[in-house]
């Protein structure tokens, strides 16, 4: 987190004093006064590292020489005069040493210049989002995280910002509405749950020919900085809920921006300090720490949902992953990432049959968001994407049947063999001897009709006792 030095502020407010007397060095582009904070979050000088070495290496100064970063949780830091101003740190609203550490370590990640954490990922929207002012127009996808449309609904009703959902995926129907109001165009890839994939560096491209000063803002989460790097593509600011993938075990939550422009970033870091939405020294400590694992975790993650996705391919059902061949983007999807991720979703064709599945597994706990070490099932239109009204997500073709996966850590085959028996368990296969098939899924193919296949019917054996194929 940093200021601006007065050097570069205007002539009107250089060494202007509060109304406590108290002057400080520092004030922002637009000339307010901030507290001491740390120097702008760079990455290092020298040699470049490949990112898994990046992930786990960080430097420190710390007078005992720690080798884990220290948490100074500490609310107040001393100064040494009566007019302060003259220590890097006096409010850890205003900064910490822990979230610096964590702060600069992310932008050398991220490809930044400057990164800054909140506490949560949905925060960290919010703080982008206030740059918005009422009759500003955002261009936004029609498949998106049940929260951020909430937000940008509430933004729509009360703070008189105009809203387009449109296919993001087709970048002409983003050029459609672009106009000299549109001020920030905000894309998720893969979208969440259908995984779709947003060409960034076409729609960066697009948005920047038609309005310059439009801002172009990707949310990362579903693949992390390990992955993808929106920021190389073309991308004004990145976010991420550091919640997911970056802390790896849902014991914190935590959001995450990334910006190249510092005249941004200054406008960001406001927000953040007036509002006092920084994150805690704890939860940094907990961040920097899951993030140093990043590497080996989604290794193993991705691992695992490529087999499930071609597992359950290969027995009929609808499956959304872009580490597969069939999906229609899978092309476009690799030209910007270096991997598929570990979110997966597919469908039954009856949602009964989707919820018997997702109460039948063991393994798979029950729950929203992703990017942990254990494995998680949910059907987004009961849990993350409720909040979208049942009419909206039959417009935007959200399937009501479709289910999530988030795949973790644990032994592939006890997974596959847990979901094998979910589906035998809710008939949402029919069983033969040496194999199962997903109801319907001839029909899909454009195989004859069967009784036995339809939506929703048991299978004959008791699935319980059922020996169930791979």
């Amino acid at each position: 987190m940093s200021s601006t030095s007065s050097s570069s502020a205007p002539e009107s407010y250089k060494g202007k004093a509060n109304g406590l007397g108290k002057a400080f060095r520092n004030l922002d582009i637009d000339g307010h006064d901030l507290p001491p904070s740390p120097a702008p979050s760079s990455p290092r000088n020298g040699r470049k590292y490949a990112l898994a070495t990046e992930l786990v290496y960080t430097e420190g100064n710390d007078q005992y020489n720690a080798s884990s970063v220290p948490i100074y949780q500490s609310a107040t830091f001393k100064q040494e005069s009566a007019t302060g101003g003259a220590g890097e740190y006096d409010y850890t609203r205003s900064g910490n040493p822990t979230r610096t550490h964590l702060e600069r370590h992310l932008a050398k990640i991220m490809n930044a210049t400057r990164a800054l954490v909140v506490s949560s990922g949905m925060g960290a929207l919010d703080v982008i989002t206030r740059l918005l002012r009422p009759g500003d127009e955002v261009v936004t996808g029609d498949d998106l995280y049940g929260g951020t449309n909430r937000l940008l609904k509430y933004l729509a009703t009360n703070g008189g910002i105009i809203v387009h959902h449109v296919d993001t995926t087709n970048p002409e129907c983003v050029r459609a509405v672009i106009n000299s109001k549109t001020t920030m165009v905000l894309l998720e890839t893969p979208t969440n749950p259908l995984i779709k994939i947003v060409d960034i560096p076409r729609i960066s491209e697009v948005t920047h020919a038609a309005n310059p000063s439009a801002i172009v803002a990707v949310d990362n989460t579903m693949l992390s900085p390990l992955l993808q790097n929106p920021l190389d593509l073309g991308a004004d600011i990145v976010y991420e809920s550091g919640t997911k993938y970056l802390s790896g075990h849902h014991d914190l939550m935590a959001g995450v921006i990334a910006i190249n422009d510092p005249a941004l970033g200054e406008k960001l870091y406001f927000t953040i300090n007036a509002s006092g939405c920084g994150l805690s020294p704890f939860d940094s400590w907990l961040l920097l720490r899951g993030i140093k694992t990043l590497g080996v975790r989604m290794e193993k993650q991705q691992a695992n949902a490529q087999r499930i996705a071609e597992f359950l391919e290969s027995h009929g059902f609808k499956v959304r992953y872009p580490g597969l061949r069939s999906h229609p983007q899978y092309d476009l999807h690799w030209s910007m990432a270096r991997g598929a991720g570990a979110v997966l979703s597919f469908e039954t064709g009856d949602v009964n049959v989707s919820e018997r599945i997702v109460e039948s597994a063991r393994l798979w706990a029950i729950s929203v968001s992703f990017g942990c070490v254990n494995s998680l099932i949910s059907m987004p239109c009961r849990m993350s994407h409720a909040s979208i009204d049942a009419k909206t997500r039959a417009e935007r073709q959200l399937p009501e049947d479709i289910i999530r996966l988030c795949v973790g850590i644990e032994d592939v085959e006890d997974l596959i063999d847990d979901l094998s028996r979910a589906l035998v368990q809710a008939g949402a296969v029919t069983v033969t001897v040496d194999n199962f098939r997903a109801l319907g899924a001839d029909k899909r193919i454009g195989g004859d009709s069967d009784e036995d296949l339809t939506e929703g019917k048991q299978p004959a054996q008791d699935p319980e006792a059922a020996s169930v194929p791979s």
